[in-house]
């Protein structure tokens, strides 16, 4: 997919940034939609993709100014995909999130299920906006990652590397 002369409100050229994000966001998406319990090699792959996506999406860089983000989900669809992922990832779904403390002083708790989840529905919706719309896509993944999907990126990161440090991937 060709993303050409696409501008910032500034007029920087996004091109190159968004074709990148694009391919990773397509990798992403992919992965998510091919899950199996029986892939022994998915959480692998997903600890691999999510620093390119890290890396992507950091040179995206935001604008100063108004943050603008269309996303909307389809709450039933993004909880099947949950709920598939959670039971496909059984005992290696949730962690702790040490620094987090709720008012009632206990610790808070992550789910690797819930951040692949959101990470999934903010790259797709960016990418069926790529076509029509690529300053749009641009702009709404830039601002998701400020406003919400970029803890989860830095979560699952840091979750993946977990599991994989005590050989679990």
């Amino acid at each position: 997919m060709a993303v050409n002369d696409d501008r910032t409100t500034d007029g920087t050229d996004l091109g190159p940034r968004l074709e990148k994000m694009a391919e990773v966001a397509t990798d992403y998406c992919n992965l998510i939609e091919r899950a199996a319990v029986n892939d022994p090699d998915w959480l692998q792959q997903m600890a691999a993709v999510l620093p390119r996506l890290h890396a992507a999406v950091a040179e995206l860089e935001p604008e100063k100014g108004d943050i603008n983000h269309s996303m909307s989900p389809d709450l039933d669809a993004r909880f099947e995909l949950f709920a598939h992922l959670r039971e496909m990832l059984g005992n290696r779904d949730g962690y702790w999130m040490e620094f987090d403390v709720a008012q009632d002083e206990q610790g808070m708790s992550g789910s690797l299920a819930d951040d692949l989840t959101d990470i999934y529905c903010e790259l797709k919706h960016g990418l069926r906006l790529l076509e029509q719309e690529p300053q749009r896509a641009f702009e709404d993944w830039r601002c998701g990652f400020q406003m919400h999907w970029g803890q989860h990126l830095v979560d699952a990161e840091r979750h993946l590397y977990e599991l994989k440090s005590r050989n679990q991937l």
